[in-house]
């Protein structure tokens, strides 16, 4: 890119799942020199996240369409249209970015729309295997549309995009994620190098079924000498699991139940093998650190989208895939304690998935971005 260093914009909010791949891509351009500024809703998570990261944040606000209330169109689109003006008249006071970048909420679309009438190019991404309705909205006019998953490839060319600009870059994580180790996890959680730490975690939604299979197999798990059992419950399951594993003093140094785990980077790092769900970040995170995992997809997600997600580490041989509804069925303990019992397997895991490259996606993205500015 030579010495220039530019001027982005970024427009990610809602949920983690949009924040932190945003947070880790603002955090690999600021290291280039480039300066970035983010656009979003200070009554959202975005308005904690960002700030907390170092970056500023330009308040929008905006509220989305609900199907099922149609009046709602009118309120959503006079907030659209205040927000859009409201970003114009910044970027004729300050000067316009020289490129934006949208991560698939709404929030984006009076970011992206103000840029496209401004001239300044603009490039999406797309956490997801089945992409949101703002990212298939703004596609046609994208320098590029950057995708986590193969699969999501298919579904931006059916809305029309030409096939070369859509670019596989995967999801990027955030340097606390990607820059933990082994043996700081381990110091972290109380685990010894020569045990072996199951990470247990479903996410902000559907952990309470993953809880259940898990307790039933509380036996046979402890059972096993060197096994050390990390599960985040999620808060909802906390107490329900807390009482259903009745653990004793001496089981708790070995099954350690929280309601959730702000230092992932670290128990993802210190893991031998992750029981969990498919969402978009989890899959990037658990492909990062190369952990061999077993994943059960949510099965209400929409289009089942984390069924695909999870196929990205499965077709690569990185992962185990079972579904929701075989947890209460004799495979799920099968492949579980199986794969507890034959580190060679997870070596093999491990291998597959330090080939798929996930721990470089922020600087692909990042290539992506300047790429449109020149």
């Amino acid at each position: 890119m030579g010495e220039k260093h530019l001027e982005i914009a970024i427009a990610a909010g809602g949920t983690a799942g949009h924040i932190n791949p945003a947070l880790a891509l603002a955090e690999e351009l600021r290291d280039r020199g480039h300066h970035v500024r983010f656009f979003g809703q200070t009554a959202k998570l975005e308005g904690r996240l960002v700030p907390e990261a170092g970056f500023e944040l330009v308040p929008v606000v905006v509220s989305g369409f609900d199907r099922s209330r149609p009046w709602t169109l009118a309120s959503s689109l006079y907030r659209m249209r205040r927000a859009q003006s409201q970003i114009a008249r910044l970027f004729s006071d300050e000067g316009a970015p020289d490129v934006a970048v949208g991560f698939g909420a709404y929030v984006e679309m009076a970011l992206l729309n103000c840029c496209h009438r401004l001239g300044v190019p603009y490039v999406l991404h797309e956490q997801n295997s089945v992409p949101g309705l703002a990212n298939k909205a703004l596609a046609p006019y994208s320098a590029a549309v950057c995708i986590s998953v193969p699969a999501a490839r298919e579904a931006f060319e059916r809305e029309g995009r030409a096939a070369p600009s859509v670019v596989l870059t995967g999801n990027p994580v955030r340097r606390s994620v990607v820059g933990a180790s082994r043996e700081s996890g381990r110091a972290a959680f109380g685990v010894e190098p020569d045990e072996t730490m199951l990470l247990v975690f479903g996410g902000s939604l559907g952990a309470a079924h993953i809880n259940e299979g898990v307790c039933r197999l509380k036996s046979e798990l402890l059972a096993r000498k060197r096994l050390v059992v990390v599960h985040s419950t999620g808060a909802d399951g906390f107490d329900e699991t807390v009482s259903s594993l009745a653990l004793t003093p001496e089981e708790q140094i070995r099954w350690r139940v929280m309601p959730y785990i702000s230092n992932m980077g670290e128990a993802l790092a210190a893991s031998d093998l992750v029981l969990s769900r498919a969402g978009a970040s989890s899959i990037a995170e658990i492909a990062a650190l190369a952990v061999p995992s077993l994943l059960v997809p949510y099965p209400h997600a929409t289009a089942d989208h984390q069924t695909t997600n999870a196929r990205y580490l499965t077709d690569a041989g990185a992962a185990v895939l079972v579904p929701d509804d075989k947890i209460d069925e004799p495979v799920f303990s099968q492949e579980l304690l199986g794969l507890l019992d034959d580190s060679s397997r997870r070596e093999a895991m491990r291998e597959a998935a330090r080939g798929l490259g996930q721990q470089s996606a922020a600087a692909a993205l990042a290539d992506q971005v300047e790429a449109a500015a020149r």
